[in-house]
């Protein structure tokens, strides 16, 4: 059993497909084939029930692909551990970002990180927060940008700074008059909101009840709402009078719709969200974490509240 066989069934197991879990370990298929049969034989026990169009892994493979990963993972921060104390900010860096925060961060970000780790390499991957959290746990990133609040078995998360709420209107809507708007004046306003995989809109939902539901409504359930695939997307939805949103303050709004919309703080308490920096237990270089939080930080967001 080699280290080599063990990346191999990890691999076959996430893309269940022989060819496609070659090209991620940088192999021939039929040198990761060999591999996975090796280990089977020396087992015992068949861990894929294989056909032409796809790859089932056995109930005993299950279990023994979790144990390989974890295998893997140890193997991997071992090797990170050693390269660390020789330089922990001159390695790469795998950071996972999502949806909602990464355009509006991460070329900020990315100014911060190269005054303070000139020798960093960053490579960002965007993502749902459930998706980075797989990630994050397999190894394949090494720290993710996201929201609280979020539950992730194995991780731990620092916080960055609360980011408030603000409504988008038409700009010809009757409530664009005010300086500010409370929640429960839109709760007969027809509501655009991001999909159901989105975290972002289960943050709108929480925070800002009476903004998603009208006053008279006695069930809890969503009422006169509509759904877009992104926040670019909704906002153009809104400059043609559909309906209005709620956005994080620090997007920024395409100059070609400012002249369609009106953007309103909430009247206080404004709802919010905590976003964090996500990481795993025994990380072995916290130093990055450290470095992409000052980066944060420098990044000088105007409408968020850095955590202390």
């Amino acid at each position: 059993m080699t280290l080599t066989e063990l990346r191999y069934i990890v691999a076959v197991a996430r893309y269940r497909h022989f060819g496609k879990a070659a090209e991620a370990c940088f192999v021939s298929q039929p040198t990761l084939s060999v591999g996975v049969r090796k280990l089977e034989q020396e087992l015992g026990v068949r861990l894929f029930e294989r056909s032409r169009s796809d790859v089932i892994v056995t109930a005993i493979g299950e279990t023994i692909v979790q144990q390989a990963q974890a295998v893997v993972l140890a193997a991997d921060e071992i090797r990170h551990t050693a390269a660390a104390a020789q330089d922990p900010l001159g390695q790469k860096l795998v950071l996972g970002v999502i949806y909602t925060i990464g355009p509006y961060l991460v070329p900020r970000l990315i100014a911060g990180l190269k005054d303070l780790a000139p020798q960093l390499t960053l490579i960002v991957k965007e993502n749902f927060s459930d998706a980075l959290a797989a990630d994050l746990r397999r190894g394949e990133l090494d720290v993710a940008i996201m929201s609280l609040p979020f539950e992730a078995q194995g991780l731990l998360a620092r916080p960055l700074y609360d980011e408030p709420f603000r409504v988008a209107l038409p700009i010809d809507h009757a409530l664009a008059n005010k300086k500010q708007i409370r929640a429960t004046e839109l709760g007969s306003e027809t509501l655009l909101l991001l999909g159901a995989r989105n975290c972002f809109r289960d943050q709108v939902i929480e925070a800002c009840t009476a903004c998603v539901q009208g006053s008279d409504a006695d069930d809890g359930s969503l009422e006169r709402t509509l759904e877009g695939s992104s926040l670019d997307t909704i906002c153009q939805m809104v400059a043609t009078g559909v309906g209005v949103t709620i956005l994080p303050s620090t997007m920024n709004i395409s100059e070609d719709l400012k002249d369609y919309l009106a953007i309103r703080p909430f009247a206080p308490p404004a709802p919010h969200r905590t976003v964090a920096i996500f990481y795993r237990r025994g990380f072995a270089r916290p130093q990055v974490v450290n470095c992409v939080a000052d980066a944060v930080r420098s990044a000088t967001l105007e409408t968020v509240v850095y955590s202390d």
